[in-house]
């Protein structure tokens, strides 16, 4: 506990002073948290478009083992991170679970379907074989989750994916339709492309607005916890790209 805990402080400590400066005042925090899908770590990385257009099936099959060789489990935080909130924002974290659990149907869940992916793409990602840079994502995303010390930075963590992650998996999506990929086979993508637009106007509303609401100071650690996510992220397209020599 104690070397992931100096881990995750040692990642904080690269965004404080940027999350220090955020307003506290509701409105105008949801401004600033919105305004991350453009001017966050890692918004508009040219790997994305590359992969939609111009990468071959070899470099995409790297590029998800990468990606889900760092797969914390988008659910399992979720549930971590809801404990012990305030009623109205468990309520919406709850509902976010449930899509993700494919509300209680096992073809609807979340995961099952990357699974599914990685199997028709023959796809075996192994630790051993996975960039440090995703490693180290699955484990900020994990630890933040966690250990209750951080609760409110993995409201941020959480809700900046479902701001960021649709026009990637659109494109992510794109490169796989390119190539061939089965509808049914690149479903996870297709939907996060759509659905998170969704959860991310929810999580927004119902979550972040009265969090800061009912006690301004967390918007720091919200804030602190939204950029540690999108720098640990940029973190691997770097990487990734360096890899494909972009």
């Amino acid at each position: 506990m104690q070397v992931e805990h100096r881990f995750l402080e040692e990642e904080r400590r690269a965004v404080l002073e940027r999350a220090a400066a955020v307003p506290r005042e509701p409105e105008a925090f949801i401004q600033w948290f919105e305004a991350l899908r453009e001017t966050g770590p890692g918004q508009s990385d040219p790997l994305f478009p590359w992969l939609a257009d111009n990468a071959s099936l070899d470099q995409i099959r790297w590029f998800l083992a990468q990606e889900i060789g760092g797969e914390a489990g988008f659910d399992d935080l979720v549930a971590l991170t809801q404990m012990r909130m305030a009623i109205g924002p468990k309520l919406e974290l709850a509902r976010n679970y449930w899509d993700e659990m494919g509300r209680g149907n096992a073809k609807g869940m979340h995961g099952p379907m990357l699974s599914k992916l990685a199997a028709a793409l023959q796809l075996e990602p192994r630790p051993e074989a996975t960039v440090w840079e995703s490693l180290a994502l699955a484990n900020v995303m994990a630890g933040l989750a966690a250990d209750r010390r951080y609760a409110f930075h993995s409201i941020g963590a959480l809700g900046v994916i479902e701001l960021t992650a649709p026009g990637r998996s659109a494109q992510v999506a794109a490169g796989l339709k390119r190539l061939g990929v089965a509808a049914q086979d690149r479903h996870y993508f297709d939907l996060h492309a759509v659905l998170d637009v969704k959860h991310s106007a929810a999580w927004n509303r119902e979550v972040i607005r009265p969090l800061v609401a009912a006690e301004p100071a967390v918007a720091s650690a919200i804030a602190e916890g939204a950029l540690m996510r999108l720098t640990c992220g940029a973190r691997c397209f770097e990487r990734y790209r360096s890899e494909f020599e972009l």
